[in-house]
């Protein structure tokens, strides 16, 4: 399909959630291609105040998911099922959960999975770098940022879409619980605002994530092949990129995602499992359960620490607060992704599936490369702590030249970032088509065409400052407006679920057999 003047005017026609979220998101990439310099600064001013001000409220917020997501599972509605009481689950427990990891963080997993521990581990907050207390401050402080919390807000974001959808045969958008709780031309006009601010939110985190990809990708190719780490370099990647993701926009959830996430999956799971066999792998069981047993001992206090009295607020904004906004960020791109993935299965079941699961594996994850890096560090020839403090973007593939085939590693890596970042992109690009096609389970070319090419301009407009400060301010700058539709929207599902389950409330029952939304065939 051609874009042309005709095609967008008929897009625009009667659609103010899109026509007000293209032009928000078309003025904010405009800006970063003219002045990229000046949108660089602006971004992050914007969040360094929004996170330094306001930082007990992100922590809260974050922190109340895990909690709610807790009462869920092991409280009275965790036998509710997201669909009708006699549906079964559409896709097999195995490519469900690949499927979740895939849609949820892969590509970030490999960017951070040596760097943050190593970070952390140089320069731990209040403590001397590079010592004994320093390597288990690392891990405690990366599980944190990649465990529980992460995906608890996730599951809830996904959880009331599924919710509303599958059960009340309602459509899948972020308005939806909204006008549930607020019915009438407010709650419309409410949940039309909020649409708009879940496309920017989606837009913005599509976009950090992506510049990090497409960075780490040029670094691996720079260490594998020698090629320059030029913006030329760079934009190839995104083109190439961006031409994968659309072309693959017309294949289907049921087959393409899902053949791709357990590709991906596996690839993954036996690049790490060969780190541990032919590392330390003593050292990385004993980093994995030590670290497994701080963190769920820690979890309580870390929930709710913020440094305040060590002046430590900024590197808490830095860090901490920032990967709570960006899963936030993600939120209704990945809840609606695994609200897609989800139909059929339990409450209980769900909050197993979406957060317990995925942790474990996060948290094996990190054992597995940031404990190997640790070991080479503190037993090995070390220096790729120093590396991450000077390009973030390269310690992955040095850290992959101390093991056997580490050149073939690097490839494999370089494969599972690409197809990481292909998937988040095309699933992308279809959520927002739906989130501004009034909820269209087949939504028109124009629309994928219009939001796949906001998002590649978006990531390019980032990609000229070349920093993963930058591209971390762009991904949680939209979601920074959208925290409060997240807490709207729980408001309503709460509300709708308890009515529910009150004995004799016809009224509030779900809606019988008619098929929900969300068919297997809408992502084509």
């Amino acid at each position: 399909m051609k874009i042309t003047t005709g095609n967008i005017t008929g897009l625009l026609a009667g659609n103010s959630v899109f026509s007000g979220a293209l032009a928000l998101v078309a003025a904010f990439g405009g800006w970063g291609l003219l002045d990229p310099e000046g949108m660089s600064e602006s971004t992050l001013g914007f969040t360094r105040f929004m996170l330094t001000e306001l930082g007990w409220f992100w922590l809260l917020i974050s922190t109340g998911f895990l909690i709610l997501a807790t009462f869920l599972a092991l409280g009275p509605y965790g036998r509710v099922k997201l669909g009708r009481d006699d549906e079964e689950p559409e896709f097999s427990t195995v490519s469900w959960i690949a499927m979740l990891f895939a849609g949820g963080m892969g590509a970030g997993l490999i960017f951070w999975g040596v760097a943050e521990p190593l970070y952390h581990f140089r320069d731990p907050p209040g403590i001397p770098g590079e010592t004994a207390e320093a390597a288990r401050a690392a891990f405690l402080l990366t599980n944190l940022h990649w465990g529980l919390h992460a995906w608890s807000i996730y599951g809830v974001c996904a959880m009331v879409i599924a919710y509303f959808t599958f059960r009340r045969d309602k459509k899948p958008l972020i308005s939806t619980p909204i006008e549930a709780l607020f019915p009438g031309r407010g709650g419309r006009r409410f949940g039309q605002v909020a649409d708009v601010l879940g496309v920017f939110a989606v837009v913005f985190g599509l976009a950090g994530s992506l510049t990090m990809g497409a960075l780490q990708i040029r670094a691996g190719l720079g260490e594998l092949l020698g090629t320059p780490l030029s913006f030329g370099m760079s934009l190839a990647i995104v083109a190439v990129m961006y031409a994968t993701y659309m072309t693959s926009t017309a294949v289907g959830v049921d087959r393409g995602i899902k053949l791709l996430s357990n590709i991906n999956m596996v690839v993954a799971v036996l690049m790490v499992l060969y780190i541990a066999a032919l590392g330390p792998t003593a050292f990385i069981f004993e980093t994995l359960v030590d670290s497994l047993g701080s963190y769920l001992t820690n979890l309580p206090r870390l929930a709710f620490q913020l440094l305040p009295f060590e002046g430590l607020q900024e590197w808490t904004a830095s860090w901490t607060l920032t990967y709570m906004i960006w899963w936030l960020a993600w939120g209704p791109f990945v809840g609606i992704f695994i609200a897609r993935i989800s139909r059929g299965r339990t409450i209980r079941e769900f909050c197993a599936g979406v957060i317990i699961v995925p942790t474990l594996f996060s948290l094996f994850w990190f054992a597995v490369l940031g404990g190997a890096g640790v070991f080479i560090e503190l037993f090995g020839g070390g220096g790729i702590a120093e590396l991450v403090s000077q390009d973030v973007s390269r310690a992955f593939f040095v850290f992959l030249d101390f093991f056997p085939l580490g050149q073939l590693l690097g490839f494999v890596a370089l494969f599972l970032i690409f197809i990481f970042l292909v998937t988040s992109a095309d699933s992308g690009s279809f959520v927002l088509s739906m989130m501004t096609s009034k909820g269209s389970l087949n939504p028109p070319l124009g629309y994928k065409l219009v939001w796949g090419s906001l998002v590649a301009v978006l990531t390019v407009a980032t990609l000229f400052s070349g920093s993963v400060e930058v591209a971390k301010a762009m991904a949680v700058t939209g979601a920074i407006p959208f925290s409060v539709v997240l807490l709207v929207q729980v408001v309503g599902f709460l509300r709708a679920i308890r009515a529910e389950q009150r004995p004799g409330d016809r009224q509030a029952q779900p809606l019988s057999p008619a098929p929900a939304t969300l068919e297997a065939s809408h992502h084509g």
